[in-house]
């Protein structure tokens, strides 16, 4: 299985409002370094899993609207949690994914890791 992985990242503010999350209950602020793999079984007439460039420009029209923004407002009623917000990065992705051009409809997984610290990540791997 070949693979292409963009990178990029978000800050955003958030809280955690559940006894669950202990400290994080409270406002606090994270920053995120998103990765994005998208995978095939074999290789475009270019070479290619998909195109790069078009890969990275899809992840940062997702992100967009997520950098800088506090993600209680944005999503009121939502745990955004890390994993939340895999799922949600991976659905814009495939909402997006005609955008990625030849290669495209090639492609039969995808995931989405973010990494919260270099201690700790949270990741959605999906079969399209």
């Amino acid at each position: 299985m070949f693979s292409v992985e963009v990178r990029d990242h978000i800050m955003v503010a958030h809280s955690l409002p559940d006894p669950f999350f202990g400290p994080a209950q409270g406002l606090h602020g994270a920053t995120f370094v998103v990765d994005v793999a998208f995978f095939r079984p074999e290789l475009t007439r270019h070479n290619v899993v998909v195109d790069i460039g078009r890969a990275h420009a899809v992840l940062k029209a997702v992100l967009a609207p997520l950098g800088y923004a506090n993600l209680d407002r944005l999503f009121p009623g939502e745990i955004t949690t890390t994993e939340w917000l895999c799922r949600h990065i991976l659905e814009g992705i495939l909402a997006r994914r005609h955008e990625l051009g030849e290669g495209a409809d090639g492609l039969t997984r995808l995931r989405v890791t973010l990494h919260e610290s270099h201690v700790a990540r949270a990741s959605l791997e999906r079969e399209i």
